[in-house]
Protein backbone atom coordinates (compact mmCIF):
# COMPACT_ATOMS: atom_id res chain seq x y z
CA UNK A 1 0.00 0.00 0.00
CA UNK A 2 1.68 2.63 -1.37
CA UNK A 3 1.57 6.17 1.20
CA UNK A 4 -0.84 8.22 -0.85
CA UNK A 5 -3.62 5.86 -0.27
CA UNK A 6 -2.63 5.38 3.44
CA UNK A 7 -3.73 8.79 3.36
CA UNK A 8 -6.86 8.68 1.15
CA UNK A 9 -8.58 6.10 3.26
CA UNK A 10 -7.86 7.37 6.73
CA UNK A 11 -9.24 11.26 5.19
CA UNK A 12 -12.33 8.93 4.41
CA UNK A 13 -12.39 7.01 7.31
CA UNK A 14 -12.24 10.54 9.86
CA UNK A 15 -15.17 12.21 7.17
CA UNK A 16 -17.47 9.68 7.84
CA UNK A 17 -16.73 9.42 11.44
CA UNK A 18 -17.11 13.37 11.66
CA UNK A 19 -20.27 13.16 9.65
CA UNK A 20 -21.86 10.21 12.16
CA UNK A 21 -20.77 12.23 14.60
CA UNK A 22 -22.36 15.60 13.04
CA UNK A 23 -25.78 13.44 12.60
CA UNK A 24 -26.01 12.52 16.25
CA UNK A 25 -25.24 15.69 17.46
CA UNK A 26 -28.45 17.03 15.04
CA UNK A 27 -30.66 13.76 16.01
CA UNK A 28 -30.27 14.59 19.87
CA UNK A 29 -31.22 18.38 19.04
CA UNK A 30 -33.77 17.45 16.89
CA UNK A 31 -35.27 14.19 18.83
CA UNK A 32 -38.02 15.54 21.51
CA UNK A 33 -39.53 17.85 18.60
CA UNK A 34 -39.55 14.65 16.16
CA UNK A 35 -41.01 13.17 19.27
CA UNK A 36 -43.81 15.79 19.63
CA UNK A 37 -44.42 15.80 15.48
CA UNK A 38 -44.76 12.11 15.41
CA UNK A 39 -47.14 12.06 18.50
CA UNK A 40 -50.96 11.13 17.69
CA UNK A 41 -53.33 13.50 17.77
CA UNK A 42 -54.51 13.51 20.96
CA UNK A 43 -50.90 13.83 22.57
CA UNK A 44 -50.49 16.54 20.25
CA UNK A 45 -53.73 18.13 21.44
CA UNK A 46 -52.78 17.56 25.04
CA UNK A 47 -49.34 19.35 24.43
CA UNK A 48 -51.15 22.32 23.24
CA UNK A 49 -52.89 22.90 26.24
CA UNK A 50 -50.21 22.10 28.05
CA UNK A 51 -48.25 24.67 26.10
CA UNK A 52 -51.17 26.99 26.55
CA UNK A 53 -51.07 26.86 30.37
CA UNK A 54 -47.48 27.21 30.29
CA UNK A 55 -47.47 30.54 28.05
CA UNK A 56 -50.24 32.12 30.73
CA UNK A 57 -48.84 31.18 33.69
CA UNK A 58 -45.84 32.76 32.74
CA UNK A 59 -47.62 36.32 31.55
CA UNK A 60 -49.36 35.99 35.23
CA UNK A 61 -46.04 35.60 37.06
CA UNK A 62 -44.30 38.41 35.17
CA UNK A 63 -47.68 40.58 35.80
CA UNK A 64 -47.63 39.51 39.45
CA UNK A 65 -43.84 40.55 39.45
CA UNK A 66 -44.28 44.24 38.79
CA UNK A 67 -47.30 44.27 40.84
CA UNK A 68 -46.14 42.98 43.86
CA UNK A 69 -42.57 45.16 43.87
CA UNK A 70 -44.60 48.14 42.79
CA UNK A 71 -47.12 47.54 45.83
CA UNK A 72 -44.12 46.77 48.25
CA UNK A 73 -42.06 49.80 47.67
CA UNK A 74 -44.96 52.10 47.59
CA UNK A 75 -46.33 50.71 50.98
CA UNK A 76 -42.96 51.32 52.58
CA UNK A 77 -42.61 54.62 51.22
CA UNK A 78 -46.54 55.46 52.31
CA UNK A 79 -45.95 54.41 56.17
CA UNK A 80 -42.07 56.06 56.31
CA UNK A 81 -44.10 59.04 55.22
CA UNK A 82 -47.36 58.41 57.61
CA UNK A 83 -45.17 58.50 60.64
CA UNK A 84 -42.87 61.58 59.38
CA UNK A 85 -46.18 64.00 58.55
CA UNK A 86 -47.54 66.29 60.89
CA UNK A 87 -50.93 66.66 58.89
CA UNK A 88 -53.11 63.61 57.59
CA UNK A 89 -54.58 66.27 55.33
CA UNK A 90 -51.60 67.05 53.65
CA UNK A 91 -50.48 62.99 53.78
CA UNK A 92 -54.37 62.66 51.96
CA UNK A 93 -53.73 65.12 49.46
CA UNK A 94 -50.62 63.31 48.19
CA UNK A 95 -51.84 59.91 48.73
CA UNK A 96 -52.23 59.52 44.67
CA UNK A 97 -48.84 59.43 44.46
CA UNK A 98 -48.17 56.05 45.84
CA UNK A 99 -49.95 54.39 43.28
CA UNK A 100 -51.73 51.47 44.07
CA UNK A 101 -49.94 50.59 47.64
CA UNK A 102 -53.05 48.49 49.44
CA UNK A 103 -51.92 50.16 52.44
CA UNK A 104 -52.62 54.28 51.05
CA UNK A 105 -55.79 52.96 49.69
CA UNK A 106 -56.74 51.91 52.79
CA UNK A 107 -55.85 55.22 55.25
CA UNK A 108 -57.54 57.07 51.93
CA UNK A 109 -60.81 55.32 52.87
CA UNK A 110 -60.17 55.53 56.40
CA UNK A 111 -59.32 59.27 56.17
CA UNK A 112 -62.37 59.87 53.79
CA UNK A 113 -64.91 57.92 56.44
CA UNK A 114 -63.07 59.96 59.45
CA UNK A 115 -64.52 63.24 57.93
CA UNK A 116 -67.93 62.08 57.33
CA UNK A 117 -68.66 60.83 60.99
CA UNK A 118 -67.03 64.25 62.20
CA UNK A 119 -69.70 65.95 59.83
CA UNK A 120 -72.30 63.71 61.44
CA UNK A 121 -70.78 64.26 64.91
CA UNK A 122 -71.31 60.82 65.72
CA UNK A 123 -70.32 59.70 69.34
CA UNK A 124 -66.70 58.12 69.92
CA UNK A 125 -67.59 54.49 69.64
CA UNK A 126 -69.83 54.54 67.06
CA UNK A 127 -67.44 56.97 64.78
CA UNK A 128 -64.31 54.51 65.43
CA UNK A 129 -66.49 51.42 64.69
CA UNK A 130 -67.71 53.10 61.36
CA UNK A 131 -63.87 53.68 60.65
CA UNK A 132 -62.75 50.52 61.76
CA UNK A 133 -65.25 48.84 59.33
CA UNK A 134 -64.32 50.67 56.33
CA UNK A 135 -60.58 50.10 57.14
CA UNK A 136 -61.47 46.54 57.23
CA UNK A 137 -63.26 46.10 54.27
CA UNK A 138 -60.85 48.25 52.34
CA UNK A 139 -58.48 46.10 53.39
CA UNK A 140 -59.88 42.78 52.56
CA UNK A 141 -60.58 44.28 48.71
CA UNK A 142 -56.94 45.02 48.42
CA UNK A 143 -56.52 41.37 48.95
CA UNK A 144 -58.70 40.41 46.75
CA UNK A 145 -57.39 42.55 44.11
CA UNK A 146 -53.77 41.31 44.43
CA UNK A 147 -54.61 37.58 44.69
CA UNK A 148 -56.73 38.00 41.31
CA UNK A 149 -55.26 35.56 38.97
CA UNK A 150 -52.81 33.53 41.33
CA UNK A 151 -55.45 30.47 41.75
CA UNK A 152 -54.53 30.09 38.04
CA UNK A 153 -51.12 29.31 39.57
CA UNK A 154 -52.32 26.80 42.07
CA UNK A 155 -54.23 24.95 39.83
CA UNK A 156 -52.18 24.66 36.29
CA UNK A 157 -49.42 23.19 39.51
CA UNK A 158 -52.46 20.70 40.28
CA UNK A 159 -53.53 19.69 37.12
CA UNK A 160 -50.85 19.87 34.24
CA UNK A 161 -49.32 17.59 35.83
CA UNK A 162 -52.06 14.75 35.29
CA UNK A 163 -53.01 16.21 32.09
CA UNK A 164 -49.39 15.17 30.69
CA UNK A 165 -49.82 11.74 32.51
CA UNK A 166 -53.05 11.44 30.55
CA UNK A 167 -51.26 12.16 27.24
CA UNK A 168 -48.93 9.57 28.27
CA UNK A 169 -51.32 6.57 29.22
CA UNK A 170 -53.02 7.48 26.05
CA UNK A 171 -49.88 7.43 24.08
CA UNK A 172 -48.91 4.12 25.69
CA UNK A 173 -51.92 2.55 24.47
CA UNK A 174 -51.79 3.73 20.90
CA UNK A 175 -47.77 1.97 21.37
CA UNK A 176 -49.41 -1.37 22.81
CA UNK A 177 -52.23 -1.29 20.14
CA UNK A 178 -49.69 -0.73 17.14
CA UNK A 179 -48.06 -4.22 19.01
CA UNK A 180 -51.25 -5.98 18.69
CA UNK A 181 -51.37 -4.90 14.93
CA UNK A 182 -47.93 -6.07 14.01
CA UNK A 183 -47.46 -9.26 16.23
CA UNK A 184 -44.14 -7.92 17.59
CA UNK A 185 -43.12 -6.92 20.92
CA UNK A 186 -39.96 -6.37 20.77
CA UNK A 187 -37.44 -3.08 22.13
CA UNK A 188 -37.38 -1.71 19.11
CA UNK A 189 -41.31 -2.17 17.99
CA UNK A 190 -42.18 -0.61 22.02
CA UNK A 191 -39.44 2.53 22.56
CA UNK A 192 -40.71 4.68 19.84
CA UNK A 193 -44.24 4.79 20.69
CA UNK A 194 -43.26 5.23 24.81
CA UNK A 195 -40.60 7.62 24.36
CA UNK A 196 -43.04 10.17 22.22
CA UNK A 197 -45.93 9.42 24.98
CA UNK A 198 -43.63 10.02 27.92
CA UNK A 199 -42.64 14.05 26.40
CA UNK A 200 -46.22 15.02 27.84
CA UNK A 201 -45.13 14.20 31.10
CA UNK A 202 -42.10 15.50 30.74
CA UNK A 203 -44.46 19.01 29.44
CA UNK A 204 -46.89 18.78 32.25
CA UNK A 205 -44.25 18.84 35.16
CA UNK A 206 -42.23 21.79 32.96
CA UNK A 207 -46.01 23.29 33.04
CA UNK A 208 -46.77 22.82 37.07
CA UNK A 209 -43.43 23.35 38.67
CA UNK A 210 -42.66 27.29 37.47
CA UNK A 211 -46.39 27.42 38.60
CA UNK A 212 -46.53 25.95 41.85
CA UNK A 213 -43.04 27.61 42.93
CA UNK A 214 -44.14 31.25 42.14
CA UNK A 215 -47.81 31.26 43.51
CA UNK A 216 -46.16 29.75 46.94
CA UNK A 217 -43.67 32.68 46.62
CA UNK A 218 -46.39 35.31 45.73
CA UNK A 219 -48.96 34.09 47.98
CA UNK A 220 -46.18 35.07 50.91
CA UNK A 221 -45.63 38.23 49.80
CA UNK A 222 -49.67 38.70 49.69
CA UNK A 223 -49.36 37.71 53.77
CA UNK A 224 -46.73 40.39 54.11
CA UNK A 225 -48.78 43.13 52.74
CA UNK A 226 -51.68 42.04 54.53
CA UNK A 227 -49.95 41.89 58.03
CA UNK A 228 -48.91 45.38 56.80
CA UNK A 229 -52.31 46.44 56.67
CA UNK A 230 -53.76 45.00 59.91
CA UNK A 231 -51.14 46.42 61.96
CA UNK A 232 -51.91 50.74 59.82
CA UNK A 233 -55.30 49.64 60.94
CA UNK A 234 -54.38 49.01 64.52
CA UNK A 235 -52.04 51.98 64.88
CA UNK A 236 -54.90 54.10 62.77
CA UNK A 237 -57.27 52.97 65.23
CA UNK A 238 -55.14 53.95 68.14
CA UNK A 239 -54.73 57.16 66.82
CA UNK A 240 -58.18 58.05 66.30
CA UNK A 241 -59.28 56.78 69.57
CA UNK A 242 -56.27 58.87 71.85
CA UNK A 243 -57.52 61.99 69.54
CA UNK A 244 -61.35 61.61 70.40
CA UNK A 245 -60.91 60.93 73.57
CA UNK A 246 -58.57 64.27 74.43
CA UNK A 247 -60.21 66.29 71.97
CA UNK A 248 -56.89 67.61 71.57
CA UNK A 249 -54.72 66.80 68.11
CA UNK A 250 -51.80 64.45 69.57
CA UNK A 251 -48.45 64.84 70.39
CA UNK A 252 -45.43 63.49 69.88
CA UNK A 253 -44.46 61.31 67.01
CA UNK A 254 -48.31 60.53 66.19
CA UNK A 255 -49.34 63.02 62.99
CA UNK A 256 -52.13 65.07 63.67
CA UNK A 257 -55.80 65.07 62.11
Amino acid sequence: MTPLSLVLQLGQVTGSAVTEVSLAGNYVESDILTMMLRAGPMVKTIMAILLLASVVSWCIVLFKFFQFGKASKNSAKFLDDFWKSRSLATLYSESSNYGLSPVSQVFRVGYQELGRVHKAKLEMRPAIDNVERSLKRTATAESTRLFKYLPFLASCGNATPFIGLFGTVWGIMGSFHEIGLKGSANLAAVAPGISEALVATAAGLAAAIPAVIFFNYYNSRLRILETDMHNFMSDFINILERDLMKNTTPTGGSPEF
